[in-house]
């Protein structure tokens, strides 16, 4: 089937469900995101009214896509994650060890599947514990509608293209945050850098799809990691904490630096 066919065949299905596409020339069907079993999700969650619009492409991200919507005239965040090329060995070392998916079975589907809902719950965790992060609305089979982090209809920038007017202050909320995010909501980001970060009125911590739960046996690994991260983008911007004494800080362990 040619492209041109396949496109007019998704319009029709998407026109079937009910969903209106905004800015129809900017929206083309990729068949590696927009399978059997996504549509089925979308129509289920247009049916049950969580989504009336779908828009343009916001991100396109190593495992998943996300794309402007609305519901009801108010703007949301929707994010699917590809089934088809998503990277499972990836995906599959932040899930193995977290006590909360121990559960899932091997299949490439129910592994994303348990991603999406992971993301969500960590979201709710992390919103419960007063970060700023997106806000999570729902989700069903690969995905995730969210509140959307933006004005208009333009989200805000990641961090790294942002021109910020004092960044020490900007560090130091992020460091805060990461504290926060370990101490109260008691998890790590496992991801965070300058790419999982939009900057508008502040930092939002976004993808938190991988981010563990403190008991999970990589937790101190991957903090670390977030840190250095940090530490590595914030250096010739302003003064910054030494690794290991943020990581001491935050997790109130005594680790002696090499």
């Amino acid at each position: 089937m040619s492209l041109e066919k396949k496109e007019d065949r998704f319009d029709q299905l998407i026109e079937e469900m009910g969903i209106r596409i905004k800015d129809a020339d900017q929206f083309k069907v990729r068949e590696d995101v927009f399978d059997e079993v996504t549509l089925l999700a979308l129509y289920k969650l247009v049916h049950k009214k969580w989504l009336s619009l779908i828009g343009g492409s916001i991100s396109t991200g190593k495992e998943a896509n996300v794309f402007y919507g609305e519901r009801d005239g108010a703007a949301i965040a929707i994010k699917i994650y590809r089934i088809r090329t998503a990277n499972f060995t990836t995906m599959s070392s932040y899930v193995t060890g977290d006590r909360r998916f121990s559960h899932v079975k091997k299949a490439k589907k129910d592994l994303i599947f348990a991603w999406t809902r992971k993301e969500f719950s960590n979201l709710v965790r992390a919103r419960d514990a007063g970060i700023a992060v997106p806000e999570p609305i729902v989700w069903d089979r690969n995905i995730l509608i969210m509140s959307f982090i933006g004005e208009g209809e333009i989200a805000y920038p990641q961090l790294r293209n942002v021109t910020m007017e004092d960044p020490a202050e900007v560090y130091e909320t992020i460091t805060s945050t990461i504290d926060i995010l370990y101490n109260k909501a008691e998890l790590v980001h496992a991801d965070l850098s300058e790419f999982n970060i939009l900057y508008g009125d502040k930092p939002y911590f976004i993808d938190m799809g991988q981010s563990v739960t403190r008991d999970h046996p990589r937790a101190l690994q991957f903090l670390m990691r977030d840190i250095r991260n940090i530490n590595r983008y914030f250096k010739n911007r302003c003064d910054i904490r030494k690794d290991f004494d943020l990581f001491n800080a935050v997790t109130g362990l005594n680790v002696a630096e090499p």
